[in-house]
């Protein structure tokens, strides 16, 4: 596996890591970093299997963009765009005021990342 494909893994990891962390604290939670770190796993594995398919990508935190990139290596992906299109609304807003994760709405964020993230290492061989 090329040096910047495993980069790319390790960052989404300690992503995935640090969402599960925050959502599980008993004290002080922090579900708006739960839900943003959420977004940011998905965001660092969709471009770390671009990186290993040579495809390029730009700089962008929307993940139905890194999908459409996807879909011409793994069309059945198409299943996830709504997941993409709920994780992708994490990626700015949420770090500003006027908007707020709920604990519901992370738990959910959650189970969508997951969700992904296991299809991704699967396509990864990390599995």
């Amino acid at each position: 596996m090329k040096k910047i494909v495993r980069e790319w893994i390790e960052k989404a990891e300690g992503d995935y890591h640090t969402a599960l962390r925050e959502y599980r604290a008993r004290k002080f939670p922090n579900y708006d970093a739960a839900c943003y770190h959420s977004q940011q796993c998905i965001e660092k594995y969709f471009k770390a299997y671009l990186q290993k398919e040579q495809v390029p990508f730009p700089k962008t935190h929307d993940l139905n963009t890194l999908l459409d990139l996807l879909l011409s290596r793994q069309p059945f992906w198409e299943i996830f765009r709504n997941d993409l299109k709920m994780l992708t609304t994490y990626a700015v807003e949420i770090r500003y005021p006027g908007e707020s994760a709920t604990k519901k709405d992370t738990r959910e964020v959650i189970i969508r990342m997951r969700r992904i993230r296991k299809e991704i290492r699967k396509l990864l061989k990390l599995d």
